[in-house]
């Protein structure tokens, strides 16, 4: 998606230890209107399958997540973090690794939410080790729902994570997919896709 790859030209900034912060339009603070273009793109992307539902995992997902699903006309679900009181019953859960925050997390969702008769979108923002998208994944599997495919915005090609799930027979979407970068020219190399 050349207008997404553009703006991580413009605003993206390479940090140490191969962290590429968006947080100026894409994670913190967020530009609707690219949302909104994102949203449509994963639309077009996903056009035919049917899909009932959006999952994400809290936090940087939801935003994306949402605005995506108005263009499917469904809800979103989010994988939270923590078990509040506000969770009654019971719930699946699993443990992902975060390649930002370098912390395994337990994550969680209500089975109220979840479960047959679902078809399952995943939507997240950054694809690096893949650990997220396994996680969720797991979770639409423990829930008898279909998994009919992953929409990221920024997958790290030269990490492992977009192997990992294409391996697994996930149909993985990456609307930008960065081959390089370079912390000390900002040089960032994106790999060629079909439109």
């Amino acid at each position: 998606m050349k207008l997404l790859e553009e703006r991580i030209r413009k605003d993206g900034i390479i940090k140490e230890g191969n962290v590429l912060k968006v947080d100026r339009f894409l994670n913190h603070q967020m530009d609707i209107e690219l949302f909104q273009e994102i949203g449509k793109e994963f639309k077009r992307r996903f056009e035919g399958k049917e899909i009932n539902k959006i999952l994400t995992i809290e936090a940087s997902g939801i935003g994306i997540a949402c605005i995506t699903a108005e263009s499917f006309h469904v809800p979103v679900v989010f994988a939270k973090k923590t078990q509040t009181k506000n969770i009654a019953g019971e719930v699946y859960r699993t443990q992902v690794e975060s390649f930002t925050h370098g912390r395994v997390y337990d994550i969680i969702v209500s089975k109220e939410f979840l479960g047959k008769g679902d078809k399952v979108l995943l939507i997240d923002d950054f694809l690096a080790n893949g650990k997220a998208l396994e996680g969720l994944a797991a979770l639409v599997q423990d829930s008898g729902a279909e998994l009919v495919g992953a929409g990221v915005c920024i997958e790290k090609g030269f990490q492992r994570g977009g192997d990992v799930i294409r391996a697994k027979g996930i149909h993985l979407e990456s609307l930008a997919i960065v081959e390089s970068m370079d912390e000390k020219t900002g040089e960032i190399v994106f790999r060629e896709q079909a439109d």
